[in-house]
C-alpha cells in the first residue's frame, strides 16, 4: 500500500496574533510547571503550510529550502554536521510559469526529524522568523508523529532518491530506480544511518528497494549550490520498499532513504 499518513492528533492549537504562523502542537513541547517534560527522543514530522508565493521561484531553489531549515535550526545546532538523521520534501502545490515556479495557493513542506529536539527547534525558529523566500512565509504548522508500522512499509518519496556507487577511480556513478544495483547503495546508506544513531535493530534485517512496478516512475535532475558552486545530481522519483522491524520503517519515515536527505532527497510519505 502507499505511504498513508496516521491521524494527527493534537492537545491544543496556539493561535499566534498578527504575521505569526497559526501553530497546532502538542503543548508538552514547551515547558510549563503544569505541564510535564517533553518527549525530545522519537521521529517527528512538521507539515507546513506557506503563503502564496510574491516573486518568481526559481525551479533550482533546493539551497534556499535548506538555507530556510538551518536559518530556524539556529547557527550551532549539530545538524550542521554528521549524517543527516533528517529530511526535507519538495514544496508542493506549484507549477511552472514563464520559466519559473508559481504557489498561488500557498504551499506545502513537509521536515521530518529523527530526534523530537530538531524539530522543536525548528518551531521555535519560525515562531520567531516565519518568512521562507519569495515571498512566502509559515502561515500554519501541524506536527504529526510516526504511524504504528506492523513490518515492511510501501512509501510515496517526496523529492528524488539518490543513490550512488562508487567506482575503483573513486568516481562515482548515479544508480537509478530501474537498475537492481540502487537497491543495495539504498540498503547500505539506511544501515550505516541506523548505526550512527544508534538504533538497536540487526542491520540485516533490514533492506531497501524500488518499487519498479510503480507506474509513472521516472528521473529528475536537480541542482544543489554551495559556496558558489553548483552540483547537478540525478535521483528517482519512484516509491520505495523498507523493510525490516518496525523501528527500522519508522527510522526510514523520519530520515529519508538514499544519499542526501538532508538536501533535500530521499524524503518520503
Amino acid at each position: 500500500m502507499d505511504g498513508c499518513h496516521a491521524p494527527i492528533k493534537f492537545l491544543s492549537t496556539i493561535t499566534c496574533p498578527g504575521r505569526r504562523p497559526r501553530f497546532a502542537i502538542d503543548l508538552r513541547w514547551f515547558r510549563s510547571p503544569f505541564l510535564p517534560s517533553p518527549v525530545l527522543d522519537r521521529p517527528m514530522r512538521l507539515n507546513l503550510t506557506l503563503s502564496p508565493n510574491t516573486d518568481p521561484v526559481p525551479f533550482d531553489h533546493l539551497h534556499w529550502l535548506t538555507g530556510t531549515l538551518h536559518k530556524w535550526l539556529g547557527p550551532d545546532n549539530a545538524l550542521h554536521d554528521g549524517p543527516s538523521l533528517y529530511s526535507l520534501g519538495w514544496l508542493s502545490g506549484g507549477r511552472g510559469a514563464d520559466g519559473a515556479l508559481q504557489f498561488p495557493d500557498g504551499a506545502r513542506w513537509r521536515l521530518s526529524f529523527y530526534e523530537e529536539r530538531a524539530a522543536k527547534t525548528v518551531l521555535e525558529g519560525l515562531l520567531h522568523a516565519p518568512s521562507v523566500f519569495a515571498g512566502m512565509r509559515v502561515v500554519e504548522a501541524q506536527q504529526q508523529t510516526p504511524p504504528s508500522f506492523s513490518g515492511g512499509y510501501r512509501f510515496a518519496v517526496d523529492a528524488p532518491v539518490l543513490a550512488r556507487r562508487r567506482r575503483e577511480d573513486g568516481t562515482r556513478e548515479y544508480l537509478l530506480y530501474d537498475d537492481a544495483r540502487a537497491d543495495d547503495a539504498l540498503t547500505r546508506t539506511l544501515r550505516g544511518k541506523m548505526k550512527a544513531a544508534g538504533l538497536d535493530v540487526d542491520p540485516d534485517a533490514v533492506r531497501v528497494r524500488f518499487d519498479r512496478e510503480s507506474s509513472g516512475a521516472h528521473t529528475k535532475l536537480a541542482t544543489l549550490k554551495k559556496d558558489g558552486h553548483e552540483i547537478k545530481h540525478r535521483g528517482s522519483w519512484c516509491p520505495v520498499i523498507v523493510e525490516g522491524p518496525p523501528a527500522a520503517v519508522r527510522f526510514a519515515w523520519a530520515v529519508g532513504v538514499g544519499e542526501l536527505t538532508g538536501s533535500g532527497f530521499g524524503a518520503v510519505k
